[in-house]
């Protein structure tokens, strides 16, 4: 059994990998435009990303490294956060609530991932 915090990390991070993939036209329209390429490629390798990083977090010998990965995964897709927030900052206000709110959410989700690479320690 995976140690609780080693879990949400890894689960969170699956999901959104098969998110990617299932159903990409969301996170396509907050692909920065400034990316080359298509927004769909970007869409499909963040996805494979967060696969990738959640089964290393979830397996005890790769651990430590899949979640320092995941640490840097959240900086990089910090960008689609920021791309997000600006095209939605002139919706209704929940929509905007939720379009900012996202963006102080990556401190803790990179603090727990942190945690975890110490934890694995």
């Amino acid at each position: 059994m995976i140690p609780t915090r080693p879990a949400v990390l890894a689960g969170g991070l699956v999901t959104m990998g098969v998110l990617h993939g299932v159903a990409p036209a969301p996170f396509d329209t907050i692909v920065p435009p400034w990316l080359p390429g298509s927004a769909r490629f970007w869409t499909y390798a963040s996805g494979v990303a967060e696969l990738a990083v959640g089964a290393a977090v979830a397996v005890p010998k790769t651990r430590r490294l899949g979640a320092l990965a995941a640490a840097g995964l959240f900086v990089a897709v910090f960008p689609a956060n920021v791309q997000m927030a600006w095209d939605w900052r002139r919706r209704a206000w929940p929509w905007r609530a939720v379009a900012f709110g996202r963006l102080p959410l990556q401190a803790p989700m990179i603090a727990q991932a942190l945690q975890v690479h110490r934890e694995a320690g």
